[in-house]
Order: structure tokens, then sequence, then C-alpha cells
């Protein structure tokens, strides 16, 4: 039975109120989760008074803490306490939309881009991968491997996804990470406190998350029944592993479309550069890459599958977690794993960042100069994403019509 504190809160606003205030944020939203998280700060605690700091605090917390975009579920948790399923859906809908209709549109004229400027533009959007991915990895490790322990749980993270075959390595890692935190971790327990008002019974999140995993376990065996199947499962399962950020679906979304030759190599990290480019989540390139499969569904038909196989685990996951979050989050082991799990997270971008960006993108010596500028750019020079994109693919661009 529900404590009085517990009892479920209902909807104090309307979808269509939602939907705009995400809408705005969907148009103007540059510079990834990090950013996107201080911009609803700004809108829905400072501004707007929806929910209140600690409230807020522990929706980042849990995002954190769950596999998935942490700001797209974030903001579909905070629809779906302003205005219930219809607000989630609606904050989903404006904040995801913009981004994948500007990837969609790339995917679709991506085609008709021919000769030396054409060509050069897309290898700069490659490098501009290498630069983002590793200023990734730069600032995930300053934070979440601040010791030698975490450090280590990183480095055998690595090795594992490296010399581990496809998706088992980066499962691996995750898995090693986790019982690794609960052997080195739980003395670095540190008390939580505040409180977030559920809007979910704790029976609808049980269905819920037991959804999420029968889905994640039944898809790959009803995979085979046809070529619509495997592309969500594959988005599906891409989406439901993502720990630590959406730079982490990487080297996921590698394994579930380049290696089964869906999307070649080169394609793949030009979507995934311009999804640098544009504002929203970063699991919007999944618009891209299922408009760009060379096997049905593509197209815009592709685009939806893909969109709604990678967002729906972790929508999922945070609706099913609300109610049982404040209890378990206080947990000594929950913490434990976290830590566990994060550390490896940051090992298994730094192995992405090796394979596949840089053996695909870094060329030669004047690759590394690009990509080391675009690192440099975005490091001490603090540049938005944007301009670093439209910095390294004109320097590309110039470099190739000049041989």
């Amino acid at each position: 039975m529900l404590q009085q504190q517990d009892r479920i809160e209902g909807p104090r606003g309307s979808a269509l109120e939602v939907f705009w205030v995400f809408l705005g944020l969907g148009l103007t939203s540059f510079g990834g989760p990090v950013a996107h998280l201080g911009y609803f700060r700004q809108a829905f605690v400072i501004r707007r008074q929806w929910l209140d700091e600690a409230a807020y605090a522990d929706l980042v917390t849990l995002g954190q803490f769950l596999p998935g975009p942490a700001s797209s579920q974030v903001g579909f948790a905070i629809g779906l306490s302003r205005a219930g399923w219809r607000g989630g859906l609606a904050a989903w809908c404006g904040f995801t939309l913009p981004s994948a209709l500007l990837l969609f549109a790339f995917a679709t004229f991506a085609a008709s881009f021919h000769g030396i400027a054409a060509t050069s533009a897309i290898h700069g959007l490659n490098l501009v991968a290498v630069a983002v991915v590793a200023q990734a990895v730069w600032g995930m490790a300053r934070t979440l491997t601040p010791d030698v322990r975490r450090m280590a749980i990183a480095v055998a993270g690595a090795l594992i996804v490296l010399f581990a075959a496809g998706a088992w390595g980066q499962v691996g890692a995750i898995l090693f990470g986790g019982v690794a935190g609960i052997i080195l971790c739980q003395k670095m327990f540190a008390p939580v406190a505040g409180r977030i008002g559920p809007c979910v019974s704790p029976a609808m999140g049980a269905v819920l998350l037991a959804v999420f995993a029968a889905l994640l376990l039944g898809l790959p065996l009803a995979a085979s029944r046809s070529h619509d199947l495997a592309v969500f499962e594959a988005f599906y399962r891409s989406g439901a592993l993502v720990f630590g950020g959406g730079h982490v679906v990487l080297p996921l979304l590698h394994d579930a479309v380049v290696t089964p030759g869906w999307v070649s190599p080169e394609s793949f990290l030009a979507g995934y550069g311009a999804a640098q480019a544009v504002p929203g989540p970063l699991f919007a390139v999944a618009s891209y890459l299922g408009a760009s499969l060379t096997l049905r569904p593509n197209g815009l038909w592709g685009a939806a599958v893909a969109l709604a196989g990678i967002f729906l685990p972790g929508l999922l996951i945070m609706a099913g977690a609300l109610p049982f979050w404040d209890r378990f989050r206080k947990g000594v082991q929950a913490q434990a794993v976290m830590r566990g799990v994060n550390a490896a997270v940051v090992g298994l971008l730094a192995a992405a960042l090796y394979d596949p960006l840089w053996k695909h993108a870094v060329l030669n010596w004047t690759d590394l100069a690009l990509a080391m500028a675009g690192f440099g750019l975005l490091i001490l020079a603090r540049l938005p994403s944007l301009l670093v994109v439209v910095t390294i693919v004109i320097a590309a661009m110039a470099l190739g019509l000049s041989t």
C-alpha cells in the first residue's frame, strides 16, 4: 500500500502545452545531453516552476543511472508528471522530431552528393565524429574514473570490447563493470536526499519493466520473421544497453547496422558527424540510419522503425522505474554497481574511439591534424559543436579541392 506521500499525482497541465514548450527546446537545444539538462532546468525549474530543484536533481540522477538517452528520459518524465501519458508522448515528440526530420533529410539527399567537394565534406563529418567522441571520453574519464580502481575497470572494459566479438563484448564489459563495482566501489557510498513525486503506480511500473525485459529477450527470437522486426530489434537492443550518455550508443549502433552490412562504415560515420550539427537528442541519428539502410525498411518507414526502436526501451524503463527509484537509489549495492558500470562505459567508449572511428576516419597525417584541431576547439576553445562541425567540414573541403 502506498504511503500518504506516495500517492499518484494527477496531471497539472495539457499535452499541447507540454508539446509547444518541448518543441521550442527541440529546435534550439544544441550541445549534447549535458547542455540539454541545463536547458531543461532553466525552462522547468527556474522559469515555469513545474518541479522544484530537488525533484529535478532526482530525475537527472535517475536518467544517468538507467540505460537510454538521459536528456530524452528526463524530458519524458517531466511531460509525464505534467500532463500524464499524453504529456510524456508530447514531450518526446516535441524534443525529438526536429532533429529526426533534419537527419532524415540529410540521409535523403546525401546520396545525391557527388564530386570531390561532397566526398571531402562527408570525410570531414567523419573527422568531427572522432573529435566529439574524444571529447566525450576525456570528459567522462575525468568524472567517472577519478581513482585507480575505476581507471582499472575502464581499461579492462576497453580490452573486453576490443578482443570480444560484437555486442557480446559490449554486454560483457557492462556486466564486468557491475561485478567489479560491487567488489571495489562499496566504500564510495554517498547518502542521497530528495524525492521524485511519482506519477506512475508501482503496479504499472512493474508492468512497464516487464515489457522492457520481454522485448529485450523476445525480439531476437522474432527478428528472423521479417526484416522490419530485425531492424526494430537491432535499434531496440542498442537503446536498451546504453549506459553513460548518448555517445556510448556509437559502438552499439555500429554493431547493429554496419556489421551486418546494412549501412556502410563511411555513411555511418557521416551520419554520426552530422548529428553533432543539429539540436536535440543524439539518439535521433537513428532516423538517418534507418533511412539509409540498404535493404527495406528504409526511407521514411525505416527512419520511423529505427526511431521507435532506439527510444522505446529508455522511455519504458524510465516510466517503470519512477515509483521504485527513491528506495532503490539509496542502497549501497546499487550505487556500487553503477560506479563500476559507469567506469566500464568509459572503457567501452574509448575502444569505440579506436575502432571504428579512428580506423575508418583518420587515414593520414592531414586527417590527424584536422581531428586534433576539432578536439582542441571543443576542449580548449570550448566552441559550440555546431561551429566545430562547420569549421572542420570547410577545412576538409578546402584540402580536398586543393589536392
